[in-house]
C-alpha cells in the first residue's frame, strides 16, 4: 500500500515538478552561468570572466545609488503599508461601538472593504498610468490643477512630482511620491488579509478587555497586534519582495534612465538598462543573481527573527 501511494503521488507530481524545473529553476541556473561571462546578449560570443562582473558591482556608483533607493523602499513600503492596513482592518473589524451583540466594526465596514480593495483588481501598470495623470507637471494634472484653482499653485511653475531630484529628509523627493502610490495600491489587499486574521481571534478576548476597562489603543497593541504577529511577518516578506522590485512604477512614472541625476533609479531599472540598452547581458545577469541572493537571505533572516514556537490562544 505504501509503495502504491508513493507511485500514485509521484505520478501526479512528476509533470508539474518537471515544468517548474524547466521554466523556473533552469533560467536561474542559466542566469548564474551567464553572469560569469561577458555575453552581450545579441551574439554567441561568451568569454568566461569569472567573478569580474561581481567585483565590478561593488565599485559601480550607479549600482550603489540604486541599491540605497531600494533600501529606502524596503524600509518604508512594508512599514507604511502594514501600518495603514492594520489601522483600517482594526477599524473595520473591532473599531465600532460595542453593543448587546458584542464588539463590531464601524458602520458600513463591508462597503469600505470593497472600496479599499479595489486597487488590487487593477494592473500595476494601469495604476502607474493613472497616477501619472494625477502627477502631471504641465498644469493639467489633478493635483497641480487643484492647487492652481484654489490659488496655492503656480501656473508657470507647477510641481514636478516625478522629476524632482531635490532631497526630502535625505531622500530624493520623487521616491516619496512613488512610495505614496505603492502604499495606496497595496494597503487594501493587506487590510483584507489582516481582517481575515482578526476574525479568527475570539471575540471573548476583546469583550473581556473592554470589561476590564481597556481602550482602543491598549486593545490594539496588547491583543490584536501580538495575535497577528505571524500574519504581519508574512506580509512584511511579501512587501519586501515588492519593494525590491518597483520597476513598473519607476519605468512608467519617471523619465528614462531614472530621471534627473538618476534620482529614481533602482536596481531593476539599472539591470534592464544595462542589458537592453548597453547590451551587457553578462553584467546584467550578475546584477540579477546578486539581487536574488540578497532577497533570499533577507527573507530567511526576517522569517527566522519573527518565528515563534508557541500558540498565543
Amino acid at each position: 500500500m505504501r509503495h502504491g501511494v508513493a507511485r500514485f503521488v509521484t505520478g501526479f507530481l512528476a509533470l508539474p515538478v518537471a515544468l517548474y524545473l524547466f521554466y523556473v529553476v533552469w533560467p536561474f541556473v542559466q542566469a548564474a552561468g551567464y553572469s560569469l561571462t561577458d555575453w552581450g546578449g545579441y551574439s554567441d560570443t561568451q568569454n568566461f570572466v569569472g567573478l569580474d562582473n561581481y567585483v565590478r558591482l561593488l565599485s559601480d556608483e550607479l549600482i550603489r545609488k540604486a541599491f540605497w533607493h531600494n533600501v529606502f523602499f524596503l524600509i518604508t513600503v512594508p512599514l507604511f503599508t502594514i501600518a495603514l492596513a492594520l489601522f483600517l482592518a482594526f477599524l473595520l473589524n473591532v473599531g465600532g461601538r460595542e453593543d448587546r451583540a458584542g464588539i463590531r466594526g464601524v458602520f458600513g465596514s463591508s462597503i469600505y472593504k470593497i472600496i479599499f480593495f479595489f486597487p488590487q483588481v487593477l494592473s500595476l501598470v494601469v495604476i502607474a498610468v493613472m497616477w501619472q495623470q494625477i502627477y502631471r507637471s504641465d498644469g493639467q494634472g489633478l493635483i497641480n490643477g487643484l492647487l492652481i484653482k484654489i490659488g496655492l499653485g503656480d501656473p508657470e511653475n507647477p510641481i514636478a512630482f516625478t522629476a524632482d531630484p531635490e532631497p526630502f529628509l535625505g531622500v530624493p523627493a520623487v521616491l516619496w511620491w512613488l512610495l505614496l502610490i505603492a502604499v495606496w495600491s497595496g494597503a487594501g489587499f493587506y487590510m483584507v488579509l489582516f481582517s481575515a486574521a482578526m476574525q479568527s481571534i475570539p471575540r471573548d478576548i476583546y469583550e473581556a478587555a473592554l470589561l476590564d476597562g481597556a481602550g482602543r489603543f491598549h486593545t490594539f497593541f496588547r491583543i490584536t497586534l501580538p495575535l497577528l504577529r505571524d500574519t504581519v511577518s508574512v506580509a512584511w516578506v511579501y512587501l519586501g519582495f515588492i519593494a525590491l522590485d518597483m520597476y513598473a512604477l519607476v519605468f512608467v512614472m519617471t523619465p528614462s534612465a531614472g530621471g534627473p541625476n538618476h534620482a529614481s533609479e533602482i536596481f531593476a531599472s539599472v539591470l534592464n538598462f544595462t542589458a537592453f540598452q548597453k547590451g551587457q547581458f553578462g553584467y546584467a545577469c550578475a546584477m540579477g543573481v546578486a539581487l536574488a541572493i540578497f532577497t533570499i537571505l533577507l527573507a530567511a533572516a526576517q522569517l527566522r527573527i519573527t518565528r515563534r514556537e508557541r500558540i498565543e490562544y
